[in-house]
């Protein structure tokens, strides 16, 4: 019973963040973090899973922040919420007014796949066809990683 019990506990906790929620967008903080006011009046800061996009002042930074503007601020969003990360973000897939943000930020060339954390193989595809099509930042003869850009001295390993 002792173990039954345990394995229930286990599994409640692994599916604590799996919920989905509701909100309409209120700000966009760059090309991969937005902030959702939930249906119980909550500012919810999102950092959109499976993506890295461009700092703010790196190239095409800009561009990436003006692109998840363009496909969600002040609509309506649900939250595929994956947890919280060390900042205290929500981790989330998130849907604007039924579109994938997260995959779509990546198909407009406008963010990379985050392969270090990258649980979707659709969203390395999209890259793949972004490069290929030399779609948003991709038309750089060599555009720099985030993660090289906020690390430059490290190896160019996925942080």
């Amino acid at each position: 019973m002792k173990h039954v019990l345990s394995i229930a506990l286990l599994c409640a906790s692994l599916t604590a963040h799996a919920a989905k929620w509701a909100g309409t967008v209120v700000a966009i903080s760059d090309g991969d973090t937005l902030t959702v006011l939930n249906d119980h009046k909550k500012q919810v800061k999102i950092r959109l899973v499976e993506i890295d996009a461009p700092e703010s002042k790196q190239a095409f930074g800009k561009q990436s922040k003006e692109s998840l503007a363009d496909l969600c601020f002040k609509k309506r969003a649900i939250v595929d919420d994956r947890g919280q990360d060390r900042y205290k973000r929500t981790l989330g897939r998130v849907q604007c007014d039924g579109v994938d943000a997260n995959a779509e930020q990546v198909r407009r060339g406008m963010a990379w796949a985050y392969r270090r954390y990258l649980k979707d193989p659709d969203i390395a595809e999209l890259e793949e066809q972004a490069k290929s099509s030399r779609a948003g930042l991709w038309t750089d003869e060599n555009p720099m990683a985030p993660w090289e850009f906020r690390h430059p001295h490290k190896s160019s390993r996925q942080e």
